[in-house]
């Protein structure tokens, strides 16, 4: 007949002549003449422990369960704890970023549009040089001045990269080229807030920020004074956020408008 693992050491702690006679049940006492339990569960015994997962798990419902029971009685109830929900607001993407650079020379504008490929210089329609890159994608429009705008990337650090690509291109075809007061001056971005709004409420309350004329153009022009950002709403709660020079502008500017337009949401 098996012994359980209680029974065995019960008969340990009881009778120390029971350790004397199997040399291979010898457990280590603590000081207090108590079993360790690591070492009993080291030797090899006829212990009956849960051989599947089905008995393990049964055995702890049952744990469970018994502790709910006493705290029933003893009149404690188990709260369990609480979930942490955070809520975040819409959050804009960024399509495109406008940046400026200033060479510090005067350029030739035939001579680098005769040495380098994709680029395209028209006189007649535009005065200045159309250049592209395809690593990363962008496009700058370079001047006689020696300004360089760079548009069509998504980060600051594409913006900064591309420049620097632009203005290395024309220094290779000796130009003194500085790179002076880079500066990012407008970044775009979208939104859906994935509801709708009632545009002709919102332009009769804010008629001082806002111009909504259906017939010319669908969406409500929202100008915002701080930040100083331009929106464009349309009804089906899609937004389009221009004029931030920041993240963070664009951002704030979200945060703000999405306040306002709670307000002026269709039921």
């Amino acid at each position: 007949m098996k012994r359980t693992f209680d029974q065995i050491v019960d008969d340990a702690s009881n009778d120390e002549s029971l350790l004397k006679k199997d040399s291979k049940l010898t457990p280590k006492l603590n000081p207090e003449g108590k079993i360790l339990l690591t070492e009993v569960l080291n030797q090899p015994s006829d212990v009956v422990l849960p051989q599947d997962k089905a008995s393990a798990t049964s055995q702890i419902s049952k744990e469970k369960d018994a502790h709910q029971l006493v705290s029933l009685q003893s009149g404690i109830t188990y709260v369990p704890p609480p979930v942490s929900t955070t809520e975040t607001g819409p959050v804009p993407t960024i399509q495109n970023m406008v940046a400026t650079v200033n060479t510090g020379c005067p350029l030739d504008l035939r001579k680098i549009n005769f040495y380098t490929r994709n680029s395209e210089y028209n006189p007649s329609r535009f005065n200045g040089i159309v250049m592209r890159l395809r690593d990363p994608r962008a496009t700058a429009l370079v001047f006689s001045s020696g300004k360089i705008v760079t548009t069509g990337t998504k980060h600051e650090a594409s913006a900064l990269l591309a420049t620097k690509k632009f203005a290395r291109i024309i220094q290779k075809l000796g130009f003194s080229v500085k790179f002076q007061n880079f500066q990012i001056h407008n970044i775009v971005s979208t939104c859906d807030l994935r509801f709708p709004i009632r545009l002709e409420n919102l332009n009769q309350v804010h008629g001082q920020f806002s111009s909504y004329e259906p017939e010319l153009f669908p969406a409500l022009i929202y100008r915002m004074v701080k930040p100083r950002v331009v929106l464009l709403i349309f009804v089906n709660g899609k937004l389009v956020i221009t004029g931030a020079k920041s993240r963070e502008e664009t951002q704030e500017a979200l945060d703000n408008i999405h306040r306002v337009l709670k307000t002026f949401k269709k039921q």
